[in-house]
Protein backbone atom coordinates (compact mmCIF):
# COMPACT_ATOMS: atom_id res chain seq x y z
CA UNK A 1 0.00 0.00 0.00
CA UNK A 2 1.49 3.04 -0.77
CA UNK A 3 1.69 6.48 1.19
CA UNK A 4 -0.97 8.25 -1.09
CA UNK A 5 -3.64 5.60 -0.27
CA UNK A 6 -2.61 5.30 3.66
CA UNK A 7 -3.66 9.02 3.84
CA UNK A 8 -6.56 8.85 1.85
CA UNK A 9 -8.27 5.86 3.23
CA UNK A 10 -6.33 5.70 6.69
CA UNK A 11 -9.57 4.00 8.16
CA UNK A 12 -11.45 3.06 5.31
CA UNK A 13 -13.87 -0.16 6.07
CA UNK A 14 -14.30 -0.87 2.46
CA UNK A 15 -10.43 -1.75 2.33
CA UNK A 16 -10.66 -5.28 3.27
CA UNK A 17 -13.55 -6.28 0.23
CA UNK A 18 -11.23 -5.34 -2.00
CA UNK A 19 -8.26 -7.57 -0.93
CA UNK A 20 -11.13 -10.25 -0.41
CA UNK A 21 -11.83 -10.11 -3.99
CA UNK A 22 -8.61 -9.55 -4.91
CA UNK A 23 -7.97 -13.65 -3.18
CA UNK A 24 -11.26 -14.49 -4.60
CA UNK A 25 -10.26 -13.62 -8.22
CA UNK A 26 -7.27 -16.05 -7.24
CA UNK A 27 -8.73 -18.42 -6.22
CA UNK A 28 -11.90 -18.95 -8.63
CA UNK A 29 -9.49 -18.70 -12.00
CA UNK A 30 -7.25 -21.78 -10.28
CA UNK A 31 -10.55 -23.85 -9.42
CA UNK A 32 -11.65 -23.04 -13.18
CA UNK A 33 -8.41 -24.19 -14.68
CA UNK A 34 -8.00 -27.59 -12.61
CA UNK A 35 -11.97 -28.29 -13.05
CA UNK A 36 -11.60 -28.00 -16.73
CA UNK A 37 -8.67 -30.40 -16.56
CA UNK A 38 -10.84 -33.12 -15.39
CA UNK A 39 -13.42 -31.63 -18.37
CA UNK A 40 -11.02 -31.57 -21.12
CA UNK A 41 -11.66 -34.87 -22.44
CA UNK A 42 -15.39 -34.08 -23.91
CA UNK A 43 -14.32 -30.91 -25.57
CA UNK A 44 -14.49 -30.79 -28.71
CA UNK A 45 -11.90 -28.08 -29.31
CA UNK A 46 -9.66 -28.59 -26.08
CA UNK A 47 -6.77 -26.73 -27.34
CA UNK A 48 -9.34 -23.28 -28.19
CA UNK A 49 -10.27 -23.92 -24.57
CA UNK A 50 -6.75 -24.05 -22.81
CA UNK A 51 -6.22 -20.64 -24.88
CA UNK A 52 -9.02 -19.27 -23.23
CA UNK A 53 -8.55 -20.46 -19.78
CA UNK A 54 -4.74 -19.20 -20.52
CA UNK A 55 -5.90 -15.50 -21.09
CA UNK A 56 -8.17 -15.50 -18.22
CA UNK A 57 -5.50 -16.95 -15.79
CA UNK A 58 -2.71 -14.47 -17.08
CA UNK A 59 -5.15 -10.94 -16.70
CA UNK A 60 -6.54 -12.31 -13.10
CA UNK A 61 -2.80 -12.33 -11.93
CA UNK A 62 -1.44 -9.69 -13.87
CA UNK A 63 -4.73 -7.01 -12.27
CA UNK A 64 -4.23 -8.20 -9.00
CA UNK A 65 -2.70 -4.92 -7.91
CA UNK A 66 -5.86 -2.79 -9.69
CA UNK A 67 -8.15 -4.77 -8.31
CA UNK A 68 -6.73 -4.62 -4.44
CA UNK A 69 -7.99 -0.96 -3.95
CA UNK A 70 -10.55 1.24 -5.19
CA UNK A 71 -8.24 3.89 -5.94
CA UNK A 72 -6.66 1.63 -8.54
CA UNK A 73 -9.46 -0.01 -9.79
CA UNK A 74 -11.61 1.99 -12.20
CA UNK A 75 -14.99 1.02 -14.14
CA UNK A 76 -12.55 0.31 -17.47
CA UNK A 77 -10.88 -2.38 -15.71
CA UNK A 78 -14.26 -4.15 -14.35
CA UNK A 79 -15.75 -4.07 -17.68
CA UNK A 80 -12.61 -5.57 -19.11
CA UNK A 81 -12.97 -8.07 -16.42
CA UNK A 82 -16.97 -8.84 -17.20
CA UNK A 83 -16.33 -9.07 -21.16
CA UNK A 84 -13.46 -11.43 -20.69
CA UNK A 85 -15.85 -13.57 -18.76
CA UNK A 86 -19.20 -13.45 -20.91
CA UNK A 87 -17.03 -14.21 -23.89
CA UNK A 88 -15.18 -17.43 -21.90
CA UNK A 89 -19.00 -18.49 -20.73
CA UNK A 90 -20.19 -17.80 -25.14
CA UNK A 91 -17.39 -19.84 -26.09
CA UNK A 92 -18.33 -22.62 -24.20
CA UNK A 93 -20.58 -24.02 -26.97
CA UNK A 94 -17.96 -23.10 -29.10
CA UNK A 95 -15.21 -25.49 -28.08
CA UNK A 96 -17.47 -28.07 -25.94
CA UNK A 97 -19.18 -31.13 -27.56
CA UNK A 98 -22.93 -30.52 -28.15
CA UNK A 99 -24.60 -33.10 -25.38
CA UNK A 100 -22.94 -31.47 -22.50
CA UNK A 101 -23.91 -27.96 -23.26
CA UNK A 102 -27.72 -29.15 -23.24
CA UNK A 103 -26.52 -31.37 -20.54
CA UNK A 104 -26.03 -27.93 -18.42
CA UNK A 105 -22.53 -28.64 -17.99
CA UNK A 106 -20.61 -25.80 -16.34
CA UNK A 107 -19.43 -23.05 -18.53
CA UNK A 108 -15.63 -22.65 -18.92
CA UNK A 109 -15.03 -19.73 -16.71
CA UNK A 110 -17.10 -20.87 -14.05
CA UNK A 111 -17.21 -19.32 -10.62
CA UNK A 112 -15.17 -17.01 -11.48
CA UNK A 113 -17.91 -15.02 -12.74
CA UNK A 114 -18.84 -14.16 -9.85
CA UNK A 115 -15.54 -12.02 -9.25
CA UNK A 116 -16.75 -10.22 -11.94
CA UNK A 117 -19.92 -9.15 -10.45
CA UNK A 118 -18.46 -8.84 -6.89
CA UNK A 119 -16.32 -6.46 -8.52
CA UNK A 120 -19.18 -3.90 -9.87
CA UNK A 121 -20.60 -4.42 -6.45
CA UNK A 122 -17.93 -3.77 -4.53
CA UNK A 123 -16.85 -0.68 -6.59
CA UNK A 124 -20.80 0.81 -7.01
CA UNK A 125 -22.93 -0.74 -4.81
CA UNK A 126 -26.08 -2.97 -4.95
CA UNK A 127 -27.44 -1.48 -8.21
CA UNK A 128 -24.23 -2.17 -10.39
CA UNK A 129 -23.76 -5.10 -9.12
CA UNK A 130 -27.39 -6.21 -9.81
CA UNK A 131 -26.82 -5.10 -13.76
CA UNK A 132 -23.46 -7.31 -13.44
CA UNK A 133 -25.13 -10.32 -12.17
CA UNK A 134 -28.06 -10.02 -14.60
CA UNK A 135 -25.13 -9.97 -18.42
CA UNK A 136 -23.28 -12.69 -16.49
CA UNK A 137 -27.12 -14.32 -16.45
CA UNK A 138 -27.87 -12.83 -20.05
CA UNK A 139 -24.94 -14.81 -21.21
CA UNK A 140 -25.42 -18.09 -19.89
CA UNK A 141 -29.19 -18.23 -21.19
CA UNK A 142 -27.55 -17.25 -24.32
CA UNK A 143 -25.15 -19.88 -24.70
CA UNK A 144 -27.97 -22.57 -24.74
CA UNK A 145 -30.77 -20.49 -26.36
CA UNK A 146 -32.82 -21.60 -23.46
CA UNK A 147 -33.09 -21.67 -19.71
CA UNK A 148 -32.45 -24.80 -17.47
CA UNK A 149 -32.69 -25.09 -13.97
CA UNK A 150 -29.27 -24.60 -12.84
CA UNK A 151 -29.05 -21.65 -15.09
CA UNK A 152 -31.95 -20.15 -12.97
CA UNK A 153 -30.51 -20.75 -9.62
CA UNK A 154 -27.24 -19.33 -10.91
CA UNK A 155 -28.69 -15.79 -11.72
CA UNK A 156 -30.38 -15.87 -8.46
CA UNK A 157 -27.39 -16.68 -6.74
CA UNK A 158 -25.15 -13.92 -8.41
CA UNK A 159 -27.78 -11.62 -8.16
CA UNK A 160 -28.13 -12.09 -4.35
CA UNK A 161 -24.32 -11.59 -3.64
CA UNK A 162 -24.20 -8.78 -6.05
CA UNK A 163 -27.05 -6.91 -4.17
CA UNK A 164 -26.02 -8.12 -0.92
CA UNK A 165 -22.09 -7.38 -1.27
CA UNK A 166 -23.17 -3.93 -3.03
CA UNK A 167 -25.57 -2.67 0.39
CA UNK A 168 -22.98 -3.70 2.79
CA UNK A 169 -20.32 -1.49 0.85
CA UNK A 170 -22.90 1.10 0.72
CA UNK A 171 -23.53 0.75 4.35
CA UNK A 172 -19.67 0.22 5.31
CA UNK A 173 -19.29 3.46 3.28
CA UNK A 174 -22.18 5.58 5.16
CA UNK A 175 -20.45 4.24 8.31
CA UNK A 176 -16.70 5.90 7.08
CA UNK A 177 -18.46 9.15 6.25
CA UNK A 178 -20.17 9.20 9.71
CA UNK A 179 -16.77 8.59 11.34
CA UNK A 180 -15.07 11.27 9.33
CA UNK A 181 -17.66 13.76 10.48
CA UNK A 182 -17.60 12.69 13.79
CA UNK A 183 -13.80 12.84 14.06
CA UNK A 184 -13.72 16.79 12.62
CA UNK A 185 -15.95 17.66 15.29
CA UNK A 186 -14.11 16.38 18.20
CA UNK A 187 -11.22 17.74 16.64
CA UNK A 188 -13.02 21.31 16.48
CA UNK A 189 -14.57 20.37 19.41
CA UNK A 190 -11.02 20.28 21.32
CA UNK A 191 -9.43 23.67 19.40
CA UNK A 192 -12.28 25.62 20.48
CA UNK A 193 -11.76 24.23 23.98
CA UNK A 194 -7.82 25.21 23.63
CA UNK A 195 -9.10 28.44 22.24
CA UNK A 196 -11.48 29.51 24.85
CA UNK A 197 -8.95 28.91 27.49
CA UNK A 198 -6.26 30.79 25.63
CA UNK A 199 -9.09 33.78 24.99
CA UNK A 200 -9.82 33.32 28.81
CA UNK A 201 -6.58 33.57 29.99
CA UNK A 202 -5.26 36.58 28.25
CA UNK A 203 -7.94 38.63 26.37
CA UNK A 204 -11.34 38.57 27.79
CA UNK A 205 -9.21 39.37 31.10
CA UNK A 206 -7.74 42.03 29.22
CA UNK A 207 -10.62 43.55 27.77
CA UNK A 208 -12.63 43.42 30.84
CA UNK A 209 -9.84 45.24 32.98
CA UNK A 210 -10.01 48.41 30.55
CA UNK A 211 -14.00 48.22 30.32
CA UNK A 212 -13.53 48.64 34.55
CA UNK A 213 -10.49 50.92 34.11
CA UNK A 214 -12.34 53.08 31.56
CA UNK A 215 -15.77 53.53 33.46
CA UNK A 216 -13.46 54.79 36.40
CA UNK A 217 -11.42 57.27 34.81
CA UNK A 218 -14.18 58.84 32.53
CA UNK A 219 -14.14 61.23 29.41
CA UNK A 220 -12.30 58.98 26.24
CA UNK A 221 -11.12 56.76 28.22
CA UNK A 222 -15.18 56.19 29.45
CA UNK A 223 -15.72 55.36 25.32
CA UNK A 224 -12.24 53.07 25.25
CA UNK A 225 -13.86 51.31 27.98
CA UNK A 226 -17.25 50.52 26.44
CA UNK A 227 -15.82 49.77 23.12
CA UNK A 228 -13.81 47.00 24.90
CA UNK A 229 -16.90 45.67 26.56
CA UNK A 230 -18.78 45.22 23.40
CA UNK A 231 -15.01 43.21 22.50
CA UNK A 232 -15.57 41.53 25.02
CA UNK A 233 -19.76 40.12 24.44
CA UNK A 234 -18.23 39.51 20.79
CA UNK A 235 -15.30 37.37 22.16
CA UNK A 236 -17.07 35.44 24.25
CA UNK A 237 -19.97 34.49 22.01
CA UNK A 238 -17.56 33.20 19.31
CA UNK A 239 -16.38 31.16 21.90
CA UNK A 240 -19.64 29.79 22.61
CA UNK A 241 -19.98 29.24 18.93
CA UNK A 242 -16.69 27.49 18.42
CA UNK A 243 -16.39 26.52 14.81
CA UNK A 244 -19.90 26.47 14.22
CA UNK A 245 -21.22 27.37 10.39
CA UNK A 246 -23.10 30.75 10.60
CA UNK A 247 -26.87 29.78 9.71
CA UNK A 248 -27.53 32.46 7.54
CA UNK A 249 -24.61 31.55 5.37
CA UNK A 250 -25.93 27.70 5.71
CA UNK A 251 -28.26 25.81 3.05
CA UNK A 252 -31.69 25.49 3.93
CA UNK A 253 -32.06 23.12 6.05
CA UNK A 254 -34.98 20.23 6.62
CA UNK A 255 -37.89 21.39 8.44
CA UNK A 256 -38.08 18.13 10.73
CA UNK A 257 -34.48 17.76 10.87
CA UNK A 258 -33.08 18.91 14.43
CA UNK A 259 -30.96 22.27 14.85
CA UNK A 260 -29.17 23.81 18.04
CA UNK A 261 -31.36 26.96 18.82
CA UNK A 262 -28.29 28.39 20.91
CA UNK A 263 -26.36 29.11 17.20
CA UNK A 264 -29.20 31.13 16.16
CA UNK A 265 -29.96 33.00 19.79
CA UNK A 266 -25.73 33.51 21.16
CA UNK A 267 -25.45 35.86 17.87
CA UNK A 268 -28.10 38.14 19.38
CA UNK A 269 -25.82 38.92 22.00
CA UNK A 270 -24.33 42.66 21.76
CA UNK A 271 -23.16 45.32 24.09
CA UNK A 272 -26.59 45.94 25.87
CA UNK A 273 -28.20 42.19 25.47
CA UNK A 274 -26.87 39.53 27.78
CA UNK A 275 -27.43 35.65 25.94
CA UNK A 276 -27.70 32.71 28.82
CA UNK A 277 -27.91 29.74 27.04
CA UNK A 278 -26.94 26.09 28.63
CA UNK A 279 -23.55 24.90 27.65
CA UNK A 280 -25.01 21.66 25.96
CA UNK A 281 -26.99 21.68 22.74
CA UNK A 282 -30.66 22.69 22.52
CA UNK A 283 -32.14 20.75 19.95
CA UNK A 284 -35.60 21.54 18.52
CA UNK A 285 -37.12 21.07 14.77
CA UNK A 286 -35.69 23.33 11.98
CA UNK A 287 -38.54 24.95 11.85
CA UNK A 288 -38.97 25.68 15.64
CA UNK A 289 -36.00 26.66 15.80
CA UNK A 290 -36.60 29.51 12.93
CA UNK A 291 -40.01 30.44 14.60
CA UNK A 292 -38.65 30.57 17.43
CA UNK A 293 -35.73 32.67 16.67
CA UNK A 294 -37.77 35.53 14.96
CA UNK A 295 -40.14 35.66 17.77
CA UNK A 296 -37.26 36.49 19.97
CA UNK A 297 -35.90 38.86 17.84
CA UNK A 298 -39.17 40.31 17.81
CA UNK A 299 -39.34 40.84 21.27
CA UNK A 300 -35.92 42.66 21.24
CA UNK A 301 -37.32 44.79 18.52
CA UNK A 302 -40.29 45.77 20.84
CA UNK A 303 -37.16 46.45 23.77
CA UNK A 304 -35.19 48.92 21.09
CA UNK A 305 -38.29 50.31 20.13
CA UNK A 306 -40.58 50.91 23.37
CA UNK A 307 -37.91 50.31 26.18
CA UNK A 308 -35.53 53.35 24.44
CA UNK A 309 -31.90 52.59 22.89
CA UNK A 310 -30.56 52.59 26.40
CA UNK A 311 -32.10 49.89 27.53
CA UNK A 312 -30.91 46.44 28.38
CA UNK A 313 -31.73 43.37 27.76
CA UNK A 314 -31.26 39.62 28.86
CA UNK A 315 -32.19 36.26 27.02
CA UNK A 316 -32.31 33.28 29.19
CA UNK A 317 -32.50 29.59 27.44
CA UNK A 318 -34.22 27.02 29.61
CA UNK A 319 -33.65 23.29 28.01
CA UNK A 320 -36.48 21.24 30.01
CA UNK A 321 -36.92 18.00 29.49
CA UNK A 322 -40.62 18.50 27.63
CA UNK A 323 -40.15 21.55 26.65
CA UNK A 324 -37.72 24.47 25.71
CA UNK A 325 -38.30 28.08 27.43
CA UNK A 326 -36.77 31.44 26.19
CA UNK A 327 -36.95 34.30 28.12
CA UNK A 328 -36.76 37.26 27.21
CA UNK A 329 -36.47 40.34 30.11
CA UNK A 330 -35.51 44.04 30.03
CA UNK A 331 -35.16 46.73 32.40
CA UNK A 332 -37.20 49.43 30.37
CA UNK A 333 -39.94 51.27 32.27
CA UNK A 334 -42.75 49.09 31.54
CA UNK A 335 -46.24 49.51 30.95
CA UNK A 336 -49.92 47.83 31.50
CA UNK A 337 -50.08 44.86 29.40
CA UNK A 338 -53.50 44.59 29.34
CA UNK A 339 -53.73 48.08 28.34
CA UNK A 340 -51.16 48.39 25.97
CA UNK A 341 -52.00 44.98 23.71
CA UNK A 342 -55.84 46.02 23.63
CA UNK A 343 -55.17 49.43 22.55
CA UNK A 344 -53.00 47.96 19.85
CA UNK A 345 -55.20 45.24 18.30
CA UNK A 346 -57.60 48.23 18.18
CA UNK A 347 -55.59 50.34 16.33
CA UNK A 348 -54.41 47.02 13.59
CA UNK A 349 -51.23 46.95 15.10
CA UNK A 350 -50.85 43.20 15.40
CA UNK A 351 -46.48 42.78 15.77
CA UNK A 352 -46.79 40.89 19.31
CA UNK A 353 -50.20 38.85 18.41
CA UNK A 354 -48.74 37.65 14.36
CA UNK A 355 -44.86 37.95 15.59
CA UNK A 356 -44.39 36.86 19.06
CA UNK A 357 -48.01 35.14 19.94
CA UNK A 358 -49.03 34.01 16.29
CA UNK A 359 -45.58 32.03 15.71
CA UNK A 360 -45.75 30.07 18.83
CA UNK A 361 -49.32 29.28 18.61
CA UNK A 362 -48.51 27.28 14.97
CA UNK A 363 -46.04 25.26 17.32
CA UNK A 364 -47.85 24.07 19.88
CA UNK A 365 -46.52 26.57 22.30
CA UNK A 366 -47.26 29.68 24.27
CA UNK A 367 -46.00 33.23 24.61
CA UNK A 368 -46.76 34.81 27.78
CA UNK A 369 -46.03 38.88 28.34
CA UNK A 370 -45.95 40.15 31.74
CA UNK A 371 -45.26 44.25 32.36
CA UNK A 372 -45.40 46.26 35.61
CA UNK A 373 -44.64 50.21 34.85
CA UNK A 374 -41.63 50.88 36.18
CA UNK A 375 -40.52 47.53 36.72
CA UNK A 376 -39.36 46.69 33.41
CA UNK A 377 -40.99 43.84 30.44
CA UNK A 378 -40.38 39.82 30.21
CA UNK A 379 -41.67 37.83 27.44
CA UNK A 380 -41.50 34.11 28.03
CA UNK A 381 -41.72 32.08 25.11
CA UNK A 382 -42.25 27.99 25.52
CA UNK A 383 -42.27 25.70 22.48
CA UNK A 384 -43.17 21.54 23.11
CA UNK A 385 -40.59 19.25 22.13
CA UNK A 386 -42.97 17.60 20.04
CA UNK A 387 -44.84 19.69 17.41
CA UNK A 388 -48.66 20.23 18.54
CA UNK A 389 -51.55 21.63 16.46
CA UNK A 390 -52.40 25.18 17.52
CA UNK A 391 -55.43 24.61 20.17
CA UNK A 392 -53.88 21.47 21.63
CA UNK A 393 -52.22 21.18 24.50
CA UNK A 394 -51.28 24.62 25.93
CA UNK A 395 -53.38 27.65 25.22
CA UNK A 396 -51.59 30.82 23.61
CA UNK A 397 -52.51 33.01 26.37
Amino acid sequence: MGADERSAGAFSVEQPLWRALSAFRLLTVLYAVSRYAGLAKHYQHPLGAWIYLGVLTAWTFATVKPFSAKSRCSWRWLSADLALVVAGILLTHVFDSHLPVFADDVTLPTIRAAGAVLGFAVMGGWLPGAAAALIVGLADVTKRGLITTNDFHNIVLLLLAGVAIGYVVELARASEQTLARALEVQAATRERERLARDIHDGVLQVLSMVQRRGAEVGGEAAELGRMAGEQEIALRVLVAEGLAPNPSCAAPADADAEQDLRGLIAPMAGSRVTVSAPGTPVLLPGRSVSELGAAVGAALDNVRRHAGPQARAWILVEDEPEEVVVSVRDDGPGFDAAVRLGEAAREGRLGVRQSIRGRLSDLGGSAEIVSVPGQGTEVELRVPRRHRRSGEGSATR
